[in-house]
């Protein structure tokens, strides 16, 4: 992997601002991986064409060796709830070893793909049975481990799963091993913590609330660790969840946890796709970041979640490839977008007035909400950010022809070839002409433990 120098400078014939495209961008790298402003002089050429790397906002790691695996129909109605039997039933073969070398795999996908950070909400604590490794935290450790070999950026989000429903029911069988009480929970964030560097931040997740009671939430929130930093929740993002909360609790899952937390900037209510109009407009005016993942919300027959009114009403959202059934962020916009255009009928959904470009639109967006709970200075290409970016590949056909103002359109709609030429992540370039500096050792570990988990 290549060295940074103490401050190099770069040059790029577009560089993207946020509010658009910049022309002839000059910036500085300095030795830690962030950037700098730099005064005009002999600089690296980058590409025609730089962006900021993409925050991935929700990821289960594990779950990606098991993608493609649970395509075939059952003897029941499918849904989210017999996709999830399946995955226990995977989940339980998985060790530390495994773990690390799944999760590097995906994290090499994702940088290849354009993602630069990564959200890892993580549950697999335990060993099968729910008996703690030595040490307790070897499960994340693992995907310390994998972030930092890959060369991607992780807030590490350990998870709170207690209860196996609105109910109070104790965990099942399979589900022990994500098992911990409030006590245990906040040793295993005081430890972690205690690894946090550049590239490391550690946040809190609540599974949900059907897994978390409302004291344990709120003694979770009281602590210190929850006074700074990411929170995380998966919320709404079923029916058959709606409904029992509004059974159990009186209210539908947003609606209660707005009542009952201070949600803010630092939350991110991952799905949260069965919205009220109430809700929504709450949620927007909350700050906190809808954290959506339409390629998983699709694979799983989730529902489309209300973009439309949560654009209007001012939302914050980001995106995620969670189950990772698909690991790239053109898709999961493209599928955002797309999703709204089938269930209303009409084009170019996302932008919200004359003229302007939903793939900047949704690549703004999409930048914005995943650094805001990210909890690293990541998203923009601007001093004091990490030296986080992407570079397209601009000998590209797809991108021939096309100036500034469908630049984004054309690297998000435009097909399917990929376009991410050179990666740097934290200053470092971590792909270069679209080949990963480690890949094939990465891939074939991973191939090795795909192979022993089919035979466990």
């Amino acid at each position: 992997m290549t060295q940074p120098t103490r401050i190099r400078r770069c040059h790029a014939g577009h560089l993207w601002q946020g509010d658009g495209w910049s022309r002839e961008g000059i910036f500085g790298v300095d030795a830690e991986g962030m950037l700098q402003a730099v005064e005009d002089g002999p600089a690296e050429t980058l590409g025609s064409w730089v962006l900021p790397g993409m925050p991935n906002l929700h990821s289960h790691a594990f779950q990606r060796a098991m993608a493609g695996l649970a395509e075939r129909r059952g003897r029941m109605d499918d849904s989210f709830w017999s996709w999830r039997e399946t995955m226990y039933a995977f989940a339980a073969a998985i060790g530390p070893d495994d773990l690390k070398a799944i999760a590097a795999q995906l994290y090499v996908e994702m940088l290849k793909a354009g993602y630069t950070q990564v959200c890892e909400f993580h549950y697999l604590h335990h060993q099968p049975g729910g008996a703690p490794y030595a040490p307790a935290e070897a499960m994340s450790l693992a995907l310390v481990e994998a972030a930092r070999e890959a060369g991607i950026a992780l807030t590490l989000l350990p998870v709170l799963y207690m209860r196996g429903g609105f109910d109070g029911r104790p965990l099942g069988a399979r589900q022990r091993r994500f098992g911990h009480e409030v006590d245990g929970y906040l040793r295993l964030l005081e430890s972690l913590r205690e690894l946090e560097a550049a590239d490391l931040r550690v946040g809190i997740a609540l599974h949900s609330l059907r897994a978390v009671p409302e004291d344990a939430m709120q003694a979770v929130l009281a602590s210190g660790p929850a006074r700074e930093g990411p929170i995380h929740i998966h919320i709404a993002e079923q029916l058959g969840e709606v409904q029992d909360c509004l059974s159990i609790r009186g209210a539908r899952p947003v609606e209660w946890l707005l009542d009952h937390a201070d949600v803010g900037a630092r939350w991110c209510l991952v799905h949260a796709t069965h919205l009220s109009e109430d809700e929504t407009a709450r949620l927007a005016r909350s700050g906190a970041v809808a954290g959506l993942c339409p390629t998983t919300e699709a694979n799983l027959g989730d529902g489309l979640f209300p973009l439309v009114d949560y654009i209007d009403a001012g939302g914050v959202l980001g995106i995620g490839s969670d189950s990772h059934i698909s690991v790239s962020p053109v898709e999961e916009l493209r599928w955002l977008e797309y999703g709204q255009r089938l269930a209303s009928r009409h084009r170019n959904v996302a932008a919200r007035h004359e003229g302007a470009s939903v793939g900047q639109t949704l690549w703004r967006a999409a930048l914005q909400g995943g650094a805001q709970v990210a909890g690293l200075p990541i998203g923009a290409l601007q001093p004091g950010h990490r030296a986080d970016l992407l570079v397209l590949d601009d000998g590209s056909p797809l991108l021939a022809a096309r100036e500034a103002p469908a630049l984004l359109d054309s690297f998000i709609f435009a097909g399917n070839t990929p376009l991410v030429r050179d990666v740097m992540s934290g200053g470092r370039w971590v792909v270069r002409d679209f080949r990963h500096h480690d890949e094939e050792r990465i891939a074939q570990r991973y191939r090795e433990t795909a192979q022993r988990l089919r035979r466990a």
